[in-house]
């Protein structure tokens, strides 16, 4: 027969009947812990991240959220998108330049070399306009050298950039075509500065000495007497460029215009005698 106390030891021994109880215990609140610590990290990751500022959607999450330390990174879903179109419409832009360069079939692809870094702004915003005026540039220096890529920078991708601002903004087109032709006028002459450096020889020069013969050639067709002096003959180099940009930035308007409201991306309206004229053709 044997004895109680060897066939249950933990009865005979209160010591140990106290430790399987703590050990117990102990474990059932290692459990609850790990379930407690789960569920916290889990509603943490369900939990809506606000962003770091108050930047508009597209511009402040490039590369992913801000997120909290001990947690995993989160990736916004637009962010493939926007790296797409914006290499996709920096590149319609230098290809569009680097084509008319070599092929020049007008003044019609130069309404388009603008408008990509625009409609670039008015789907993601500034950061992605810039990003895609400078793919642009580096692409370009790439394929025709650095000196070709800055004159397209300046001023067609400032240009782009300008309009998205202007057009997301909602400005009028007698704003926006002042400001335009401005900026047109100052990348022409950055242009003729840059080329004479370049080529070591005047161009200003080279426009003032044919814009007198050309006022000598008017004047003498008009029957006037009168010497084009030279202030008279760099107002005239100055009011041409100056006009020549105001026409073809109102081109380019009228063509973003039409284009763009395609694309589901309009921008501001234009002038009544415009849409009156515009719907008669």
């Amino acid at each position: 027969m044997t004895d109680s106390s060897e066939a249950n030891p933990s009865e005979a021994n209160p010591a140990n009947r106290t430790d399987d109880a703590f050990d117990a215990a102990s474990l059932g609140r290692d459990t609850a812990f790990d379930e407690a610590s789960w569920r916290e990290v889990e509603a943490a990751l369900e939990r809506p991240q606000t962003p770091a500022d108050d930047r508009k959607p597209g511009e402040d999450r490039l590369f992913g959220q801000p997120h909290a330390r001990g947690l995993p990174r989160t990736i916004d879903p637009s962010v493939p998108l926007i790296m797409v179109e914006t290499a996709f419409l920096a590149s319609a832009a230098s290809l569009v330049f680097l084509v008319n360069y070599y092929f020049p079939i007008g003044p019609l692809l130069r309404l388009f070399f603008s408008i990509p870094i625009a409609l670039t702004y008015l789907r993601w915003g500034s950061r992605a306009a810039w990003m895609g005026a400078l793919v642009s540039g580096l692409l370009l220096s790439v394929l025709m050298g650095p000196a070709r890529s800055i004159l397209f920078v300046m001023p067609y991708g400032l240009m782009g950039v300008l309009f998205g601002v202007l057009w997301r903004r909602g400005a009028q087109w007698s704003v926006s075509i002042t400001i335009g032709s401005l900026l047109g006028s100052l990348g022409f002459f950055f242009r003729v500065w840059l080329v004479s450096l370049l080529l070591g020889d005047d161009l200003w020069l080279y426009a003032t000495t044919q814009t007198t013969d050309l006022l000598e050639w008017l004047f003498v067709k008009l029957g006037f007497l009168f010497q084009p002096g030279l202030e008279l003959v760099q107002a005239a180099i100055v009011g041409m460029i100056v006009l020549n940009n105001v026409v073809y930035v109102f081109v380019v308007h009228l063509v973003a215009w039409l284009l763009l409201d395609r694309l589901g991306d309009p921008i501001p309206r234009p002038p009544r005698w415009v849409q009156v004229l515009m719907d008669y053709e």
